[in-house]
């Protein structure tokens, strides 16, 4: 019974969030796609650095130990970058050389294909494999493998407290999934794939309930490093991926768009982790 209520509990905090998420970015407030890119900069950075990050170095893992992990994750989302956009770019290499009919472009012809691609890419970033899809979700399976854990270790302690934290998991999660939908859409083109990968990212919180459940004790010392190599796949995806995005030449009231969403995807992520922590 016990193991029947965490499977659920973690499915519908999982895959819940990432729906009331993908409702929220692509229904209510889809016309504002560029602004959905600074929240899910500043919702992305806050999970980071004011949820994840805080809960990790309460577990008592010595401090130098957590930032070297949060170091080797960093490189190690942008390693995985770097392969992917190797990938990408040998298949436009060869992709590009050729024109419809079968000849080679002229060096000055390809040179100026690169340009208009390379530009086009800059500013659209409506094609191929971007940096944040592999890393966000990564990081998100591994963040809501934790959530899974935590939701089984409460089950396991207290029904009530079980589903209570099962409900705070899914509040926290709505705010980053949308920052995850936002890069997935734009990673895949499609709002479906976005919000399949990410559903079945968030189905990982499920796994994380079965072995919390079989492994509670033992896995409950792992956790902050679920923790930081989920913070550093967050940190990663905002610098490296979006924040690039938004660093163009605009107008005063643009300019104060970005900050103001930015700090809306910030302060909406303080606000529901101030409101699960206090429930």
């Amino acid at each position: 019974m016990t193991l029947l209520s965490i499977l659920i509990a973690t499915l519908v905090a999982g895959i819940g969030s990432v729906w009331l998420a993908a409702w929220l970015s692509f229904g209510v407030i889809s016309r504002y796609t560029q602004h959905m890119l600074s929240l899910a900069a500043g919702a992305l950075l806050a999970t980071a650095f004011l949820h994840l990050l805080p809960e990790a170095f309460e577990g008592g893992v010595a401090p130098h130990v957590l930032f070297a992990v949060l170091l080797l994750g960093l490189v190690f989302f942008f390693l995985l970058d770097k392969a992917e956009l190797w990938h990408h770019g040998h298949e436009h290499h060869h992709g590009h050389l050729t024109d419809a009919h079968g000849t080679h472009e002229t060096h000055a012809a390809h040179v100026h294909h690169a340009h208009v691609h390379g530009h086009s890419h800059a500013h659209g970033h409506s094609h191929g494999p971007q940096v944040g899809g592999w890393a966000v979700l990564a990081g998100d399976s591994v963040h809501c493998f934790g959530d899974g854990i935590l939701i089984a270790s409460a089950f396991m302690a207290d029904l009530q407290l079980g589903v209570l934290a099962a409900l705070a998991v899914l509040a926290h999660e709505v705010p980053h999934h949308m920052g995850d939908l936002v890069v997935l859409k734009d990673s895949t083109g499609t709002r479906r794939a976005a919000i399949v990968k990410v559903s079945l990212a968030g189905a990982v919180t499920a796994l994380g309930g079965a072995v919390g459940y079989v492994l509670v004790d033992a896995l409950h010392h792992f956790l902050p490093y679920f923790l930081v190599v989920a913070s550093s796949s967050f940190v990663y995806v905002a610098l490296a991926d979006l924040i690039p995005q938004l660093q163009r030449r605009l107008s005063a009231q643009q300019t104060a768009a970005q900050v103001f969403w930015l700090g809306a995807g910030m302060a909406l992520v303080m606000t529901v982790s101030l409101l699960a922590h206090s429930g």
